[in-house]
C-alpha cells in the first residue's frame, strides 16, 4: 500500500493542507494499491500565487532557454517511461502495448513542443503596424484519468513553449503517474513556480482554478458536461478557455473500401484504450448491401480479441478504469438491447473466465438507428454501434447527425474519394485508411466536442495574446 501525501508546489515537494483522501484501486484486482491525500481551496490557492510569482520572469525568458527546459522534461519522462509504462498498466488497465504508447508520448510531447516553438515567429508585421505574440499569463491545465500522463506532458509542453507558468489538477485517480511526472518536473530543474501539481477533486481543485482572477487560461481535457461547468465559471473573469471535450466519432466505410482491411482497422478504432477514449470510432456507418459482409468480418476479428490481464502483450482490452465505469456501460449494453438493437458480439456481465476485475466484453450492435442511446451518447468503452446507409449522401448526414464532432474515419480504395468525403464531415480531425496521431497538427472538436485546438501552431497560440504596436 502507497500513501501520495505530496503536492509539487513551488519547485518542491510539500505536504498537503487538504485531508481528504482518495482510494487508488487497480482495476484488474480491484484491490486498493494507493492511498493519495487530495488538494483543498487553500492548497490550490498556494499553487496558483506561486505560477503568479514566477509568471513575469518566466514570459521573458528566451527561445533557447525554454527550448532547454522542454529537452531537459523530455530526458526526465523518458528515464521514467518504463515506470509510467507499468503505473498506467496497474492503476488504469491499459494494454501493455497501449500503455507503452502513452508513455514514449508523453516524453515526446516535449521535443514536439519544441519543434513548433524553433520555427514560431512572436513579431510579425500586419499592415503598417507590429503584432507581438505574449504569454496570456499563468495557466490551469485539468487533465482526465483516462490518458493523465500523456495528457498533463502535451498541455505543460506547449504551456511552457508559450511562456505560461502552470498549475496542473490531474485525476486522482492517476495518481501513481501523477507522481512520476512529478518526480520527472522537479528533476528538470525548472524555475520555482513555473510548473505546479495539485492532486484533487474537480468541484474543489477545478472550481478553483476556474474562478481564481490569478488564472488567466483553462486548458481542460474532459467531459462536455464538465466543460460547461468550467465555461460558465470562468466567464466572470473573461479566462481563455480551450475545451477538449466528448466524442461519438464515426467510422464510414464508403462503398469501395476493401472491407477485409477497413473492418478490422474500425474495430481497433472503436476499443481503443478499452473504449475510453474520447476519439474512439464508436460509430460505425456501412453500406446497406455490404451489411451481411461487415457482420461476419466483425464476429471472426472480435473473436480473436484477447480480454483479460493488460500486462499480457496478447492483450488488446483490459478493464475499465473504475467500477462506476464498469456499472456505467453495463447499463448502455442493456439500453441497446432494450432499444431493440441486434447483438452480434459480446454483451452483458463479465467475459468468461473473468469474474474478478471491471472488464467487459467487447460489444457490438447491429442494426442501430441514429436516434438510439448507443448512437447517440459518449459510452466511454468497448461498443460498437453499426448503421447502415444507402447513399454516401445518406452516410454523411448520419455521420454529421450529432452533437459531437471531435474525430471522423473514413475508409475507401480510392485517397481522392475518401478526401471529398472527409471535407463534408463536422469534426476536428479525420483519419483517412488509418489510425494515426499527427502531434505537429491541431487537434480540438467541433460543436459540442471543444473549442480551440491543441498540439502544433495552433495548439502554441492558444497560449498567446496578439499585442499591436501601432507608429513604431
Amino acid at each position: 500500500m502507497r500513501l501520495l501525501d505530496q503536492f509539487y508546489i513551488d519547485g518542491a515537494f510539500v505536504a498537503p493542507h487538504g485531508t481528504d483522501t482518495f482510494d487508488v484501486i487497480n482495476p484488474t484486482t480491484e484491490q486498493v494499491i494507493a492511498i493519495v491525500t487530495l488538494a483543498d481551496t487553500e492548497d490550490t490557492q498556494r499553487a496558483v500565487a506561486a505560477a503568479n510569482r514566477a509568471q513575469p520572469a518566466f514570459a521573458r525568458t528566451t527561445k533557447a532557454e525554454r527550448i532547454a527546459m522542454l529537452t531537459r522534461l523530455h530526458a526526465a519522462i523518458l528515464a521514467r517511461a518504463d515506470a509510467l509504462r507499468d503505473a498506467t498498466i496497474e492503476e488504469y488497465g491499459a494494454p501493455v502495448s497501449r500503455a507503452a504508447w502513452i508513455a514514449n508520448f508523453s516524453a515526446q510531447s516535449f521535443l514536439d513542443a519544441a519543434q513548433v516553438l524553433e520555427s514560431y515567429g512572436f513579431t510579425r508585421q500586419m499592415g503598417s503596424s507590429i503584432v507581438t505574440m505574449e504569454s496570456v499569463g499563468v495557466a490551469a491545465l485539468i487533465t482526465p484519468w483516462n490518458s493523465s500522463a500523456g495528457s498533463i506532458c502535451s498541455k505543460l509542453a506547449m504551456a511552457i513553449a508559450a511562456g505560461c507558468a502552470s498549475v496542473i489538477k490531474p485525476s486522482e485517480m492517476s495518481a501513481l503517474q501523477n507522481q512520476i511526472v512529478m518526480e520527472a518536473i522537479h528533476d528538470a530543474g525548472l524555475p520555482a513556480g513555473v510548473a505546479n501539481v495539485v492532486t484533487g477533486r474537480g468541484d474543489i481543485v477545478g472550481g478553483e482554478l476556474s474562478t481564481n482572477p490569478n488564472v488567466a487560461k483553462i486548458s481542460f481535457t474532459g467531459s462536455t458536461t464538465v466543460g460547461q461547468i468550467i465555461q460558465r465559471a470562468a466567464t466572470a473573469t473573461m479566462k481563455r478557455v480551450s475545451l477538449a471535450l466528448s466524442g461519438k466519432s464515426p467510422t464510414l466505410i464508403l462503398d469501395d473500401a476493401d472491407l477485409s482491411q477497413a473492418v478490422p482497422l474500425a474495430l481497433n478504432a472503436a476499443f481503443m484504450n478499452n473504449g475510453q477514449a474520447c476519439i474512439a470510432g464508436s460509430r460505425l456507418i456501412v453500406p446497406e448491401g455490404h451489411l451481411a459482409e461487415v457482420i461476419e468480418i466483425v464476429k471472426a476479428v472480435v473473436a480473436q480479441m484477447k480480454v483479460g490481464e493488460p500486462s499480457d502483450p496478447a492483450t488488446v482490452i483490459g478493464p475499465l478504469a473504475s467500477r462506476a465505469q464498469f456499472s456505467r456501460v453495463q447499463n448502455y449494453i442493456q439500453l441497446g438491447l432494450q432499444q431493440g438493437a441486434t447483438l452480434i458480439a459480446g454483451g452483458e456481465g463479465r467475459p468468461e473466465g473473468l469474474e474478478t476485475g471491471y472488464f467487459v466484453k467487447p460489444t457490438v450492435f447491429a442494426n442501430v438507428r441514429n436516434d438510439m442511446a448507443v448512437a447517440r451518447e459518449e459510452i466511454f468503452g468497448p461498443v460498437l454501434s453499426i448503421l447502415t446507409y444507402r447513399s454516401e449522401a445518406e452516410a454523411i448526414e448520419i455521420a454529421n447527425d450529432t452533437i459531437y464532432g471531435l474525430q471522423a474515419y473514413v475508409h475507401s480504395t480510392s485517397v481522392e474519394h475518401a478526401k471529398v468525403v472527409a471535407t463534408q464531415l463536422q469534426a476536428g480531425r479525420v483519419l483517412i485508411n488509418c489510425l494515426q496521431h499527427d502531434p505537429l497538427a491541431p487537434f480540438g472538436g467541433f460543436k459540442q466536442s471543444g473549442i480551440g485546438r491543441e498540439y502544433g501552431v495552433l495548439g502554441l497560440e492558444s497560449y498567446l495574446e496578439a499585442k499591436t504596436l501601432i507608429g513604431a
